[in-house]
């Protein structure tokens, strides 16, 4: 047996972990120890869950130290990935926790102190909860859809977006929202702080004709509570969306105040997240750093023809579950019934309008790129 063959010998001590113990994990642990080394899918097909699933378990034990990536001769980088068990070495931890410290926060760490955390939660509305679970992050989705609105208003201001913590924390402290790299990117800072599991996923959401959009073209949350419970698909940056968080697992229909939602299978390990029967956006299961969508996000706010930057938009959800937008000059209301008011506002109204319903008090009236000059 050489170095890099898989050894089958008795399943090493999991104490100390930091990963909380759960069902599936403590499966996969098992299965690793017996069989030497498995893919997602081999897995999915031995413990009767979906290979998406058992991938994202294997990649949360990965991060915490409990199995790595076996060497394999099937190499390329679209094949399957086979696991093993870590072992046991003090190195391991110390490795681990120096690569979260290097590259930015793990799905269980983060770079915010508890006074932004506090300001974050102020921000939307929301008290601190008492536990990382499904109840805590439902509310503070809610909250969050409510109190921050989905807008593009930057592009138009000609200011930078840049995507780090930092800065995405620190814009929607001072009243302001965003769009998906921002919102989303911001929201994750806020629930690692408060002790959930988090990763970044890019998805392309589906245009016209069912035409996908770039790579990276969009962000969305894969969620797990402190308890080990989850995932959830979290996404409070996709403008009307779910109201609360979807069962990342469940392929079956989710009824939400937002509409009817479904995640479906799709080609390459891939996964379509349906509104109402129409594909929304292609979502992929491989976790990505905040750095990953920065490319997109120029393209997004400075090519003419993206649609960020030929329209204009500010938009949140009501208390009531209705929605409140302000596109270029004309105001929409929707309430919680699906009354709808439509009207022009006038050159003096437009700044008033987005300090009265969205909290943003601006300096001067942005402006969209029109079709012509594009």
């Amino acid at each position: 047996m050489t170095e890099d063959e898989p050894r089958k010998t008795a399943r090493p001590s999991r104490a100390p972990r930091e990963l909380p113990d759960h069902p599936i994990r403590l499966a996969l642990l098992d299965l690793l120890a017996e069989e030497g080394t498995v893919t997602a899918t081999e897995a999915a097909a031995r413990l009767g869950h979906s290979s998406g699933l058992c991938s994202f378990h294997l990649r949360q034990l990965a991060r915490h130290g409990l199995v790595e990536e076996a060497p394999h001769s099937g190499g390329g980088r679209g094949g399957p990935r086979p696991w093993r068990l870590r072992w046991e070495d003090p190195r391991v931890a110390v490795a681990g926790a120096a690569q979260r410290e290097g590259g930015g926060p793990g799905p269980y760490g983060t770079g915010m102190d508890p006074e932004h955390t506090d300001a974050y939660l102020r921000r939307i509305g929301a008290a601190r909860p008492a536990a990382a679970d499904a109840a805590a992050l439902r509310e503070l989705h809610r909250r969050h859809l409510v109190s921050v609105p989905f807008e593009n208003l930057s592009i138009h201001l000609g200011e930078d977006i840049v995507l780090t913590e930092d800065a995405l924390v620190g814009k929607i402290l001072k009243g302001r929202g965003g769009f998906c790299y921002e919102l989303n990117g911001a929201f994750a800072a806020l629930l690692r702080s408060l002790g959930f599991g988090v990763e970044l996923l890019a998805a392309r959401g589906f245009g016209d004709g069912g035409r996908l959009g770039p790579p990276y073209d969009h962000m969305a949350l894969r969620v797990t509570g402190a308890d080990g419970s989850g995932p959830w698909l979290a996404d409070v940056g996709f403008g009307r969306h779910s109201t609360f968080p979807l069962d990342y697992a469940s392929r079956a229909e989710q009824q939400d105040p937002g509409g009817c939602f479904r995640v479906a299978e799709a080609a390459d390990g891939d996964l379509d997240v349906l509104h109402d029967g129409t594909a929304a956006y292609r979502l992929e299961q491989r976790p990505r750093e905040l750095g990953d969508f920065a490319a997109t996000c120029w393209y997004q706010r400075s090519f003419p023809g993206s649609y960020f930057r030929r329209s204009l938009v500010c938009s949140r959800l009501t208390e009531e579950g209705g929605r409140t937008t302000l596109s270029g000059r004309t105001l929409v209301l929707t309430d919680g019934e699906g009354r709808r008011e439509e009207r022009e506002l006038g050159e003096d109204e437009v700044l008033p309008a987005y300090r009265e319903h969205f909290g943003i008090t601006l300096g001067r009236e942005p402006v969209a790129v029109r079709a012509a000059q594009v």
